[in-house]
C-alpha cells in the first residue's frame, strides 16, 4: 500500500543544494514540516499517498534562501539616510532616529514588512540582530517566517535596554521564552568591536559557549573602524578579538572588507563563517570583500542584504547576481565562481552561519521543508541552457512563485498567505509621516 504523506512537489527542476547542478524527472515528498525524500516521479506516485499534489512544470525548485544578516525591522528606514558614509549614516541619521521612534510598535510593525518583502523573494529564514527581539519573533511566528534572532549588545543605552547587563539579562530572558518554538532559534549578537567593550565580548563569549549558541557581530566593516581599533587597540578588530581568546567556529561575521594577512590567516584558522554584503557595502562606499583570498583560505562564506536603510532591498537573488558579475570582474577571472557555488552562499553556508546546517539548507531526508519555486517560462529567462545560470543571470524575484516554509505555504501563485498586503502598507505610511519630520 501507498504510504500517506501530506505534501508531494514534481517541478521540472530540482537544485537540492548537495551537488552542483539539477535533477529532472524528480519529486520531493514532505510530510509534517519535513522533507521524506527525492525520488522518480513514477516511484514517488506509486510509493507515497499525497494528500496535497503540486505539479510545476516550469518551475526550478530548491532550497528557501537564507538572508544571513539583517536588521528586519529598519525597513522602516528605507530611503531615509541614503548616500552617506557608514559613520555619517549611523551617527547622524540613524542612531538619533532610532532613539525617537523604535519601540516594540516600530519593531513589530518593521519586521512584518520586511518578512513580507523576504518571502515573496523567497527568502525562508533570516539572521537578525536589532533592539526587541521578541516583537520580530511575534511578527514571524504570525506569518510562518523562520528566524535566528539576535540577542543585541550595545555599551550605550537605548529605548531597549540601559547598559550591557541589562541588554544580555533581557536578550537570555527571550531566549528562554521562545527556546521551544520551532521557528525561532537565538544568537548572541554583541553590534561590533567599536561599540562593544572586551568585558562585554568576554561575558558574552560565556554565555555562547555555555548555551551553545553562535555569536552574529559586524566586523571590519569600514577602514575607518580598522583605523580606530589600531589607533585605540595596537590592533585591527580582528586581532583584538583573537587576543581576547574568543573566535572560534561559532562566530559569524558580518562583512570583512578590509582584512589584511594577518587578519586572514586568524579567520581562516578559527573556522569563522564570514557573512558577504555586497550591495550594501556598495551603497555606503564601504567597499568591497575579497571573497576570492577568503575562499583560497577556505573560509565559509554566507551572504547577506544587511538591511533596507543600507541597502533598500531585501533581496537575495540580487546580492547573489551582485556577488558573480563583481567579483568575476574585479579578480579580471570570468571563470571565477559559477551559479552553483554562488547560491551555496544563501542556502548550505547561511544555514551554518546560524548553525542550522543540519536542519536547514539543502533538499534532504530528514531536513526541514523549506522552499522556494522559481517560474522559469518567462522571455527574460529564455532560452534555457543551464537553469543555475539562467536564474542568476537573468532572472530576478519576480519570478519567484511559491514559498514553503518548514511545510508550510507562504507564498501560493506570487500571493502571500498570511499578510493582509493592504493592511501592512497602509501602517507603513503613517510611520512614514512620522519619520520624515525629524
Amino acid at each position: 500500500m501507498s504510504k500517506k504523506v501530506d505534501l508531494i512537489i514534481s517541478p521540472k527542476w530540482i537544485f537540492t543544494g548537495v551537488g552542483s547542478g539539477v535533477i529532472e524527472n524528480s519529486s520531493i515528498v514532505i510530510d509534517g514540516n519535513l522533507i521524506i525524500e527525492i525520488l522518480d516521479n513514477t516511484v514517488a506516485n506509486e510509493k507515497y499517498l499525497a494528500h496535497n499534489k503540486v505539479y510545476l512544470t516550469d518551475h526550478l525548485l530548491m532550497p528557501g534562501l537564507i538572508n544571513a544578516h539583517t536588521h528586519a525591522a529598519m525597513s522602516l528606514f528605507k530611503g531615509f539616510a541614503d548616500d552617506l558614509t557608514l559613520q555619517t549614516w549611523l551617527t547622524d541619521r540613524i542612531w538619533p532616529a532610532e532613539k525617537k521612534f523604535v519601540d516594540e510598535k516600530f519593531v513589530h510593525q518593521g519586521s512584518r514588512l520586511a518578512i513580507a518583502e523576504m518571502i515573496r523573494s523567497g527568502v525562508t529564514t533570516f539572521n537578525d540582530m536589532y533592539f526587541f527581539p521578541k516583537e520580530t519573533a511575534e511578527a514571524a511566528m504570525q506569518i510562518g517566517m523562520r528566524a535566528n534572532l539576535g540577542l543585541v549588545l550595545l555599551e550605550f543605552p537605548t529605548k531597549y535596554a540601559s547598559d550591557p547587563d541589562d541588554y544580555l539579562t533581557k536578550g537570555l530572558a527571550f531566549r528562554d521564552l521562545y527556546r521551544d518554538e520551532v521557528l525561532i532559534t537565538t544568537s548572541m549578537a554583541p553590534h561590533a568591536p567599536y561599540s562593544v567593550s572586551d568585558e562585554s565580548f568576554i561575558k558574552v563569549n560565556t554565555y555562547a559557549q555555555e548555551l551553545d549558541l553562535k555569536v552574529h557581530v559586524h566586523l571590519h566593516e569600514t577602514k575607518f573602524e580598522v583605523e580606530e581599533s589600531l589607533k585605540s587597540y595596537g590592533l585591527t578588530p580582528i586581532q583584538r578579538l583573537d587576543a581576547l581568546g574568543i573566535l572560534g567556529p561559532h562566530i559569524s561575521a558580518a562583512h570583512c572588507v578590509h582584512l589584511n594577512d594577518t587578519d586572514l590567516d586568524i579567520l581562516a584558522k578559527n573556522n569563522v563563517c564570514v557573512i558577504y554584503n555586497p550591495s550594501s557595502n556598495l551603497k555606503l562606499g564601504s567597499g568591497l570583500a575579497d571573497i576570492k583570498t577568503m575562499l583560497e583560505h577556505d573560509i565559509c562564506i554566507a551572504i547577506g542584504t544587511d538591511s533596507s536603510a543600507s541597502n533598500n532591498r531585501l533581496d537575495i537573488l540580487s546580492e547573489l547576481n551582485c556577488a558573480l558579475l563583481i567579483n568575476k570582474g574585479v579578480n579580471h577571472e570570468a571563470d571565477f565562481l559559477n551559479p552553483s557555488e554562488v547560491l551555496k552562499m544563501a542556502t548550505i553556508n547561511g544555514a551554518k552561519a546560524i548553525g542550522q546546517e543540519s536542519r536547514l539548507g539543502s533538499l534532504e531526508s530528514g531536513k526541514y521543508a523549506d522552499l522556494v519555486a522559481i517560474n522559469m517560462n518567462c522571455l527574460e529567462m529564455k532560452p534555457i541552457y543551464e537553469p543555475l545560470a539562467s536564474l542568476l543571470y537573468s532572472g530576478n524575484r519576480s519570478m519567484v512563485t511559491d514559498v514553503w516554509i518548514n511545510g508550510q505555504p507562504q507564498l501560493r501563485d506570487q500571493e502571500l498567505i498570511n499578510i493582509d498586503v493592504n493592511e501592512l502598507l497602509n501602517g507603513i505610511d503613517s510611520w512614514k509621516h512620522k519619520i520624515s519630520q525629524i
